[in-house]
């Protein structure tokens, strides 16, 4: 799977991403939906894309489209895993 990150990758959401998003929250991968992968009418919500499942410091999770995250400096997105 090509992804533009990976399970534990630590990102922060992006600062224009939505509010209910939480803009400028530091976060962790712990799901990725690649594109090809996307089943069921929860990701006709979001644009054509890979969708990720993030946590946030407090355990609380959702899921986010990959432009609203970004890589946090330090966290490693080797996509060769």
């Amino acid at each position: 799977m090509n992804t533009k990150f990976n399970y534990d990758n630590v990102v922060r959401v992006c600062f224009d991403a939505p509010v209910a998003l939480r803009p400028g929250s530091k976060a962790w991968i712990v799901g990725v939906t690649a594109q090809s992968n996307r089943r069921g009418s929860h990701y006709d919500a979001f644009k054509p894309g890979d969708v990720y499942t993030i946590e946030f410091e407090d355990g609380t999770s959702i899921d986010v489209h990959e432009e609203d995250i970004e890589l946090l400096e330090g966290s490693s997105a080797d996509t060769n895993t």
